[in-house]
């Protein structure tokens, strides 16, 4: 089923050969693209070619009704997140994370925002923790190590 599948797609994530990984990674994020059907992709697609339009608050609308619709759909919150950060509406991107991550506890993506949006308002502490979350998924991942670094030479 699904999740042997992604129990598989997960250890790839951690695998020394770096194709494997690349196919891996594009795989968890087409699995939670699709995670609600065709409607709901296009829905997803439809709300980035507003937001790379500079049509945010459409894209916005987009999205709030998808989640309202679809609340179990981690992929709208995550996506609805990126939008926020985008904004530079750290909070709300923040909430849309940890539920996107309440739904799908593994999505590296969410983690990474997460840290993001801590690092942007000056939380390194808890930027930190979740870059070190997205690394536990992403051991390669090397921007996440890179932003440690970042946030633990601010602490200091």
């Amino acid at each position: 089923g699904m999740n042997s599948e992604i129990e598989i797609l997960l250890e790839a994530l951690k695998d020394s050969d770096e194709e494997k990984r690349s196919e891996a990674t594009q795989a968890l994020w087409q699995i939670w693209f699709a995670q609600k059907g065709v409607a709901g992709l296009q829905r997803l697609q439809q709300a980035q070619i507003l937001l790379e339009a500079g049509e945010s608050r459409q894209a916005e609308s987009v999205l709030t009704e998808l989640i309202e619709q679809l609340p179990d759909f981690a992929e709208a919150w995550n996506r609805r997140a990126v939008l926020y950060y985008v904004r530079q509406e750290f909070r709300k991107a923040i909430a849309d994370c940890q539920t996107a991550l309440e739904l799908n506890p593994i999505h590296f993506g969410a983690l990474h925002g997460l840290g993001l949006c801590y690092a942007a308002l000056g939380e390194y502490r808890d930027a930190i923790q979740a870059f070190r979350r997205a690394l536990e998924i992403q051991p390669y991942a090397l921007e996440n190590q890179r932003l440690i670094l970042e946030c633990t030479a601010k602490l200091s």
